[in-house]
């Protein structure tokens, strides 16, 4: 379970790459999925994504997977 630190952009949560708990800088981006021009507006997705500020490795997970 993540905890919040005093920076609000920053918690600390399990780093697949470190092998421990550090803390990630956190932010929500909008991605477009399509690869295709025609419908690349209508494909863009909200992802949350955390960087870890020991080993800069990022995950990006999707928010809405309906």
């Amino acid at each position: 379970m993540a905890t919040q630190p005093s920076d609000p952009d920053s918690v600390r949560e399990p780093c697949t790459d470190c092998g421990g708990e550090t803390l990630h800088d956190v932010r929500v981006e909008i991605r477009t999925e399509s690869d295709n021009e025609e419908n690349s507006e209508f494909s863009r997705e909200p992802y949350r994504v955390a960087v870890c500020q020991t080993c800069d490795s990022e995950t990006a997970t999707r928010m809405n997977n309906a």
